[in-house]
């Protein structure tokens, strides 16, 4: 088959499902993106420049959605000249969130189309207006209901979607549900996988060690910000090293801001910094940014207790990484992770807006290893039993199948409608 996927950061949501159509060796799959280095041997990247972003007269409601379409009309012209140059794709894949699918139909009418839908925003319910330390102005309604103009776009193309759990498929309206299968992500369990080896000897990462007696305690985001509750977990860390001297804490995490507002000055870390910095001992916290796949994940094979926190809105790939690994997971009760994390059975849960009842689950599974040590084995039987890439893999192709089939199907419907209604058909009869 011929695959064209769309992501304005290759491979994005792709990657394990590429990986699968490369080994498989009898597909071709061609990938449209702005540049980066990521490479795939056996995929063919067309890169397209970034267009200008929106003038300075446009409303700000209207600024994601005037991004949008003119990404959707540059992918849209190299859309254009790959059809020229011979590609007719059997399915397109890729993600709605900046508009680069919704020219796509035009230049080839009837391949299906299946996008990802990441998100649909409320302004109450969820995640705005969901923590009292950031009250949203009521002004600000319309820009957030505004984010949806290129959802509502894309679900009215009349093609269908995906999204990967059962509560993000909630966040869109009924009518739209129809339209948009459930797809879990899944993991790869022979890499993220436990490794008890990791604990017999030092593990370094930035500028601390950890030794085999010390307790390390692990938090990921991609940027250190409220959304992942940030702020909260720095406001339990005195609590946490006052109480045990042999705790390590690696805060892992860029200093950009991916989601939310960004502060008035700095960055989230200098603005905790400023905060709670004269109560922390630089030598027992180490923030280290982004760090190397392989240093993550004897990171989180090693972590003693790894927090995971969100406001409620897309959970993050790290929280079904450290359930594979078979972390001690210690979530913040919102429906996302509630949606992975069963308090008492594969994690605990903890009132997000709590620091210090945070401090003190943190110290508790520190102590009982028993419990630590159930939570360790049932979080990798969760993995092993809803996040296996080998089930999500089969998901995909199916639905894949399924939307490829039914094209063809149509197709040749119409082909014969058109055959029956040939001139030469009906002076024949």
């Amino acid at each position: 088959m011929k695959y064209l996927f769309v992501h304005q950061n290759f491979p994005g949501q792709f990657l394990h499902l590429i990986r699968h159509l490369v080994a498989e060796n009898r597909h071709e799959v061609v990938f449209i993106t702005e540049p980066n280095a990521n490479n795939i041997p056996g995929v063919l990247k067309v890169p397209y420049r970034q267009p200008p972003g929106p003038a300075a007269e446009v409303h700000v409601a209207a600024r994601e959605l005037d991004g949008g379409v003119r990404r959707a009309e540059v992918v849209g012209r190299i859309a254009q000249n790959l059809k020229q140059l011979g590609l007719q794709p059997d399915i397109i894949i890729g993600h709605h969130g900046w508009g680069e699918l919704l020219n796509l139909p035009d230049v080839w009418p009837g391949v299906p189309l299946l996008g990802y839908f990441e998100f649909y925003y409320h302004t109450d319910g969820m995640d705005v207006g969901f923590d009292p330390e950031f009250p949203i102005d009521r002004a600000d309604f319309l820009r957030i209901r505004a984010k949806n103009a290129i959802n509502h776009i894309a679900l009215n193309l009349g093609y269908h979607g995906q999204t990967p759990t059962e509560w993000q498929l909630s966040s869109y309206p009924a009518w739209a549900r129809e339209q948009i299968t459930l797809l879990r992500e899944g993991v790869d369990l022979a890499v993220c996988k436990p490794n008890p080896k990791v604990r017999r000897s030092a593990l370094k990462i930035g500028d601390m060690t950890i030794r085999p007696t010390d307790k390390l305690v692990t938090y990921v985001s991609r940027n250190l910000e409220p959304y992942r509750g940030f702020h909260l977990m720095m406001r339990a860390l005195p609590h946490l090293l006052r109480a045990r001297k042999d705790v390590r804490v690696v805060m892992v995490g860029g200093d950009d801001t991916s989601y939310g507002n960004p502060p008035k000055d700095g960055t989230w870390r200098q603005v905790l910094m400023q905060e709670v910095g004269d109560r922390l001992d630089p030598d027992r916290v180490v923030f280290p940014g982004r760090l190397d796949y392989a240093t993550y994940l004897a990171m989180l094979q090693r972590s003693d207790a790894h927090v995971y926190l969100t406001y409620p809105f897309v959970a993050s790939w790290s929280l079904r990484e450290a359930l594979a690994v078979g972390c001690v997971v210690i979530g913040s009760d919102t429906e996302p992770v509630r949606e992975f994390v069963t308090q008492g059975e594969n994690g605990l849960l903890v009132p997000l807006f709590d620091p210090p009842g945070l401090a003190r689950t943190i110290l508790r599974l520190l102590e009982e290893t028993k419990l630590a040590q159930s939570l360790r084995a049932q979080a990798r039987r969760h993995a092993e039993q809803h996040l296996r890439m080998q089930d999500y893999i089969a998901a995909y192709e199916r639905l894949i199948n399924r939307l490829v089939g039914g094209a063809m199907l149509e197709r040749t419907a119409a082909a014969a409608i058109e055959a029956l209604s040939s001139p030469a058909l009906r002076a024949r009869r």
